[in-house]
């Protein structure tokens, strides 16, 4: 019998120790040997038996040296997960690893490969940065739209993108749409409107008061009044010049002044606006009417003396005409309460307002 040994020697490492593995193939004429149909050519059943107990006993000692948990490198996984493929019986030898952890790397290595096989190959043209930018720019400034509203938008600029691309960009929300606190009060502005009475000493050293009412939705003065004694009576009739024949609010808020006693209140109902007053001494509640007593003194009242009842009334009617009609707003997009056509064209021409005070700039 002619036997042609050929050895073939595979060395690989794990957690720093080197461990050889080899595997001897003997062939006898046309047929390979197992390795125990070599052994039992040469060696006897108790040497093999003996042999066997010495290689897993030293397995033993080097796993209990070993730290907790092993390091493998990918070869290391792979050679394990080849072997499990080709036999699976290989589990029951395992010492070094656990069963599930073969299995395991098995899976995952069935995951990578059917990922690798179905990657994709071309597709759809990719969607340019600027377009998403844009869809996720929309989708957040309007909560309320959706993927098909979106999409038609876009159609209308001009811009040739599926629905379905669209709403893949969009900004994702955990909540529910919801609209924010700048835009609900926005929607309720038109229906608001404030009051307000401040004091203007005289040049006499006697003390009058200015009765404003302010329109939240334009920002526009809608009554400005004076008086030297204000009463509930004398209030509500202000309040009825002022809304009688024109636009009527529908809340109206002021502060807990005792001059609005229960003639003023019996008013406000008759004309059907619901009373709103501030809390105790909160002036911040009434900030838009705050806010226009300061700018009328600033841009008024702190640059002339006034003489009596009637030149006060003459100097709030100019300004409530410089105010309403001339003067630019940053909340209305720099434009006036009573809006303002832009003029082009034309000679500039300045017109002098409360003596020269403040200017009208328009095109002749």
């Amino acid at each position: 019998m002619n036997i042609a040994p050929r050895s073939l020697r595979i060395a690989f490492g794990a957690s720093g120790r080197l461990a050889t593995v080899c595997m001897v193939v003997s062939r006898v004429g046309g047929r390979n040997l197992t390795l125990p149909e070599r052994r039992s050519l040469s060696t006897s059943p108790w040497d093999l038996e003996a042999e066997i107990l010495t290689l897993r006993h030293q397995l033993n000692v080097l796993r209990r040296k070993a730290p907790k948990r092993l390091a493998f490198s990918n070869f290391d996984r792979l050679v394990f997960t080849s072997l499990y493929r080709i036999a699976p019986g290989v589990l029951d030898a395992l010492v070094i690893v656990k069963p599930e952890t073969v299995i395991r790397w098995h899976r995952a290595g069935f995951r990578l490969f059917w990922r690798w096989k179905s990657r994709t190959r071309g597709g759809r043209p990719m969607v340019p940065l600027e377009i998403r930018r844009l869809i996720r720019d929309m989708s957040l400034a309007n909560p309320l739209w959706g993927a098909p509203r979106i999409h038609g938008e876009l159609l209308k600029l001009g811009i040739d993108i599926g629905q379905t691309s669209v709403a893949k960009y969009m900004a994702r929300c955990r909540k529910p749409p919801s609209q924010g606190w700048k835009t609900f009060l926005r929607n309720h502005a038109d229906g608001i409107a404030s009051m307000d009475l401040f004091v203007v000493p005289t040049l006499s050293f006697r003390l009058l008061y200015g009765f404003l009412i302010l329109c939240h939705g334009r920002r526009q003065i809608l009554w400005l009044g004076v008086t030297a004694h204000p009463t509930a009576e004398w209030v509500a009739r202000q309040v009825t010049e002022a809304c009688g024949w024109e636009w009527t609010p529908k809340y109206i808020v002021r502060d807990r002044d005792s001059v609005y006693g229960e003639i003023f209140t019996r008013r406000l109902r008759a004309m059907g606006i619901r009373d709103r007053p501030t809390a105790p001494r909160s002036p911040w509640q009434n900030g838009h009417a705050e806010r226009l007593i300061g700018s009328l003194r600033r841009e008024c009242l702190d640059h002339a003396v006034v003489f009596g009842e009637r030149h006060l009334r003459h100097m709030l009617l100019s300004y409530l005409a410089y105010y309403n009609g001339a003067r630019t707003h940053l909340s209305l997009n720099k434009d006036a309460p009573v809006p303002r056509a832009v003029q082009a064209a034309g000679r500039i021409h300045a017109s002098p307002i409360l003596g020269g005070l403040h200017h009208q700039y328009v095109r002749i």
